[in-house]
C-alpha cells in the first residue's frame, strides 16, 4: 500500500537531536525532510519553518534536492512541465498552444540527454538538439525558436534553484542561426491572400458560420482566434461603430487592451449570427451542425418511416459520443479553409479526385509520385487565414497610411505593422519616376 503524499510540510520533533525539523512529500512521491534550527516548539524554528512554507508555496521544485548539481535531465524536464501546465494558460483556464511547443523541446531533450547531470548540459549539448532539428528538415527561425525555449527552461531553472547559474550562463552564449549560414531552409514570410483566391474558396464552402469566419476577418482584420472567439456579450453596440472587446488575445497576458473597431458591414454580418444568449459565440460548430441536420431534413424527399426513424436516432446518438465544440479554433477553422482550398482548386489531369470517389480509393490508386504532386499542388494553391489579416493590413496602409494600419491592427509599435501590411510599390515607382 503506498504512503499517502502530503505536498504541505509538517512541523514534527527530531527525536534524537531534539531539534525541530520539516518533512514533505514533492509532486513526483519523493519525501524530504530538513532539520530546522533550534529546538522543538522554539521560536526560531517556528520562524524557519515559516519561511520554509513560503518558499515552497513560492516555489515548490526550488528545494527538492539538497544537491543542485545531482539532479538529472529528466529530473528537471518533469519540474518544468508541471510549471508548464500551470502558466501556459488562459484565463479561463485553457491551455495556450505554447505548452505544445514545450513539450516537443522537453521530448527531444529528454530523448537526447535524460540521464545526463544538469552541471554536465553545456552548449554542445544545445547544439546538438538544434542540429537534430535541422537533420528533421525544421526551418531556421523554428529551430532558433526551440534553442530560445531551452534557455528559458534553464533560466526558469535557476531561479527555482533546481540548476547552478554558471549551466545557464554558458547556454546563454550559443547564438542563434543565421540567414544563409546554415543549411536549414528558410520559410516563406506570410502575405496577402488575392480577394479571386478567397472568393473561390468562400463559393466552396457550405458551412456558413465559417464563410461568416471569413467575411468578418476581411472586414475588420482581427486575428483568427479573435474571429473565432467572439460573443454578443464582449461587443459594445452603443456606437455608430461597434467596439468588439476579446477577453483573451495574444497580449492579454502582458496586460494590454485590444479594441476591434466593426463597421456597418460587418455588423451587419453578425447580427445573422445573434442568438437570444449573448454568452453564445457566434460561430458556433454545434449551431452549424444542427442547421445541416435541419436542413436535409427539410429538402427531404422521400417519407420517414417508424424504423428508418428509429435506426436514425440510434446512429445519431453512436456518432455524437464525442460531443461538439461550442466555437471554432484555429486548428478547425484552418482545416475548414483547406478542404474548401482542396475544392476551388483541384489538381489537373489524373491527379484529381473522381466524380463518387472516395478519398480513401483516389489516394489509394495514386502512386507514389504522384501523391507528391498532389502535396506540392495543395501547398501552393492553400491559404492560411492570418494572411487575411495580412490583406487587410496592406489594403488600410495604401488607403488611410500605416498609422492607421497599426491602430486597426492592434500593435503597439509600427514596425510590427511593417510585417503584415505590404509596402505601397506604386507610391514607390511615383516618386523614382519624378526624381530618378
Amino acid at each position: 500500500m503506498s504512503t499517502r503524499r502530503k505536498p504541505t510540510p509538517s512541523y514534527l520533533p527530531h527525536k534524537q537531536s531534539g531539534r525541530a525539523r520539516a518533512v514533505w512529500t514533492d509532486s513526483a512521491g519523493t519525501r524530504h525532510q530538513k532539520l530546522l534550527p533550534g529546538h522543538f516548539d522554539s521560536s526560531e524554528s517556528r520562524a524557519a519553518f515559516g519561511t520554509l512554507q513560503l518558499e515552497l508555496e513560492a516555489a515548490p521544485h526550488s528545494i527538492q534536492t539538497t544537491d543542485r548539481k545531482s539532479i538529472s535531465l529528466a529530473e528537471l524536464l518533469l519540474a518544468y512541465d508541471d510549471h508548464a501546465q500551470q502558466h501556459y494558460r488562459t484565463p479561463d483556464g485553457r491551455p495556450t498552444s505554447e505548452i505544445h511547443e514545450v513539450r516537443i523541446v522537453v521530448r527531444a531533450l529528454r530523448t537526447l540527454y535524460g540521464d545526463t547531470i544538469v552541471s554536465e548540459f553545456g552548449p554542445l549539448c544545445v547544439k546538438a538538439a538544434r542540429q537534430k532539428w535541422v537533420n528533421e528538415k525544421r526551418s531556421r527561425t523554428e529551430c532558433n525558436r526551440r534553442v530560445a525555449l531551452v534557455k528559458r527552461i534553464f533560466k526558469w531553472a535557476v531561479a527555482e534553484e533546481l540548476v547552478p547559474p554558471a549551466v545557464h550562463q554558458a547556454i546563454a552564449a550559443v547564438t542563434g542561426l543565421q540567414k544563409g549560414r546554415t543549411t536549414a531552409h528558410e520559410t516563406e514570410p506570410v502575405g496577402p491572400v488575392d480577394d479571386a483566391v478567397v472568393d473561390a474558396t468562400v463559393a466552396c464552402l457550405q458551412n456558413r458560420h465559417v464563410r461568416g469566419l471569413v467575411e468578418f476577418q476581411r472586414l475588420t482584420g482581427c486575428r483568427p482566434g479573435e474571429a473565432c472567439m467572439i460573443r454578443r456579450c464582449d461587443i459594445d453596440i452603443a456606437g455608430p461603430i461597434w467596439l468588439y472587446k476579446p477577453p483573451h488575445h495574444k497580449n492579454s497576458h502582458r496586460g494590454k487592451n485590444r479594441i476591434i473597431a466593426v463597421g456597418p458591414k460587418a455588423q451587419e454580418l453578425l447580427r445573422d449570427f445573434f442568438t437570444p444568449a449573448i454568452t453564445d459565440y457566434l460561430f458556433s460548430p454545434e449551431r452549424a451542425f444542427e442547421e445541416w441536420l435541419a436542413d436535409r431534413s427539410a429538402n427531404r424527399k422521400t417519407p420517414r418511416s417508424p424504423t428508418h426513424l428509429a435506426e436514425n436516432a440510434a446512429k445519431m446518438g453512436r456518432k455524437l459520443k464525442r460531443s461538439l465544440a461550442d466555437h471554432y479554433d484555429r486548428g478547425s477553422y484552418g482545416l475548414a479553409i483547406d478542404r474548401s482550398c482542396d475544392k476551388a482548386f483541384p489538381p489537373p489531369g489524373d491527379l484529381a479526385r473522381r466524380e463518387k470517389e472516395s478519398r480513401a480509393k483516389w489516394w489509394a490508386r495514386l502512386t507514389p509520385e504522384q501523391r507528391a504532386e498532389v502535396k506540392a499542388w495543395q501547398r501552393e494553391h492553400r491559404w492560411h487565414p492570418n494572411q487575411l489579416r495580412h490583406s487587410y493590413a496592406t489594403k488600410v496602409r495604401k488607403q488611410h497610411g500605416l498609422e492607421a494600419a497599426q491602430v486597426l491592427l492592434g500593435h503597439s509599435r509600427a514596425d510590427v505593422t511593417q510585417i503584415y501590411a505590404e509596402r505601397n510599390e506604386e507610391l514607390a515607382a511615383t516618386v523614382a519616376a519624378k526624381i530618378g
